[in-house]
């Protein structure tokens, strides 16, 4: 499963850092939600190519509780979330200096729906977005806690005491997505989800659509076509795109599979990268998923829009981050950690390369260099281009000074999710935000900036 937050980026064909929204455009620095959509620009040379322990990092901050959500920025300010306890009864919006990582303020609210802390389920992983006016926090709750930058709270509001229980056995991680004055969420479970708009100024919910039941964990995403934007959900047996205005299903692609954790990536105008991935007990499944790593055109017809397939990326198929579009090239790294580089415009593979390790989250396209984040903490640096070329290979923590939590795998229930969970017992990376100056990683419980140590 995707708990989605993670490695982060939206980036167009001219290989620009920045993915605009018709949302209100930020002043200054900013990282405004997940993978980056409506960012500033970075100026590449403030991003250092090469780090470790002791090297080009600015502070570490510890957070309450864990999380598996990315960051955002705002200005001189980062916002991060987390959740806390054995049944996750509490969930954290957390305010911290980008300058040094001190905190500023935290804000706290009660769980409506309390489940039982697992490494099988979401942990506060939903990205919060953030605008001049506040931050909107979702968490898989269903819970939302909206704040001003001071930390006052706005308004709060749990959906499932409107709409009901969510039905998902790993939880919800889909993040919101913003215009100037609305987020929209989507919300699927196994009991049949929705997705809705809410004002930011109340909470309140302006309009909500039904979808059918389906176990999905990917994020939405803002496209444009014609020059408008619409909102783009791959979640689970279909692609579909929705007005923003009024919540209208404008057209839908049903013959796709597997496409449960990866958020849809902008690839230009009317054009974005779906990826569709299998579980380790998915095999049946594969062939379905192969021929829905892809890149889908949105076309106008007689009778409104369709989606037509663009290319499909044969043999590139992505685990727990999406795919992402850079430079005129698009990048898949599977569960081995190979990377596949395809151009965007011809769907032809370039090159497939392993890695040092499988990542959770989305690759960042900065300037000329690719940082793909491994999983268990290196950070691989690769120049953009059709031409495998490593630039840097960045490991953030030590292993061999890692000592698991036994607790962790003693909490699950059945013998092999406690063989399984060694896997995940120790540090992930699992999403990350940049702008000028700073490259924020985000571990499970911990935030850590890197910079230029002459910064």
């Amino acid at each position: 499963m995707c708990l989605t937050a993670v490695f982060l980026c939206l980036f167009s064909l001219t290989g620009s850092s920045t993915a605009h929204l018709s949302a209100a455009e930020p002043s200054a620095n900013a990282w405004p939600a997940f993978l980056g959509q409506g960012g500033s620009e970075i100026d590449p040379a403030s991003i250092p190519l090469k780090w470790n322990e002791s090297k080009n990092i600015a502070w570490s901050a510890k957070l309450p509780g864990y999380g598996q959500s990315s960051p955002v920025i705002w200005n001189d300010r980062v916002y991060v979330t987390s959740v806390e306890g054995p049944k996750k009864e509490t969930f954290h919006l957390v305010c911290l200096k980008l300058a040094d990582g001190e905190e500023v303020w935290r804000k706290s609210i009660t769980n409506s729906m309390p489940v039982e802390s697992s490494l099988y389920v979401s942990r506060a992983a939903p990205t919060p977005v953030v605008d001049a006016q506040g931050i909107y926090a979702l968490y898989e709750s269903g819970d939302i806690l909206a704040c001003d930058h001071t930390g006052k709270e706005l308004w709060t509001r749990s959906l499932v005491k409107v709409y009901g229980p969510l039905v998902n056995e790993f939880g919800l991680a889909a993040s919101p997505v913003q215009g100037e004055s609305w987020i929209a969420v989507l919300m699927d479970h196994d009991a049949g989800g929705y997705i809705a708009r809410l004002d930011k100024a109340t909470g309140k919910t302006q309009w909500k659509v039904d979808r059918t039941g389906r176990r999905s964990w990917s994020s939405p995403a803002i496209v444009t076509h014609a020059g408008q934007p619409l909102i783009v959900c791959s979640s689970m047996g279909s692609v579909d795109l929705y007005n923003p205005v009024d919540g209208k299903l404008l057209c839908t692609k049903t013959d796709v599979g597997g496409n449960t954790s990866s958020t849809p990536i902008p690839a230009g105008e009317s054009l974005f990268l779906v990826g569709a991935s299998v579980g380790r007990d998915d095999a049946g499944r594969s062939d379905a998923a192969k021929k829905s790593n892809m890149a889908l055109q949105i076309v106008t017809q007689p009778d409104g829009l369709a989606l037509e397939t663009r290319w499909i990326a044969k043999d590139a198929m992505p685990t727990f981050g999406s795919p992402i579009t850079y430079a005129g090239h698009s990048y898949w790294v599977n569960r081995a950690g190979v990377v596949y580089c395809i151009d965007t415009l011809t769907g032809e593979q370039k090159y497939a390369e392993r890695l040092a390790q499988s990542m959770w989250a989305t690759p960042l396209g900065i300037g000329d260099r690719l940082y793909i984040f491994g999983k268990e903490g290196i950070t691989t640096v690769l120049a953009t281009g059709p031409e495998f070329k490593k630039l840097s290979e960045n490991r953030l923590w030590d292993p061999d000074k890692i000592v698991a939590d036994p607790s962790i795998a003693e909490r699950e229930k059945t013998e092999e999710r406690r063989r399984a969970a060694a896997n995940f017992s120790g540090p992930t990376q699992y999403g990350v935000a940049a702008v000028t100056g700073s490259l924020l990683i985000r571990k499970g419980s911990e935030l850590v900036c890197i910079c230029n140590s002459t910064r």
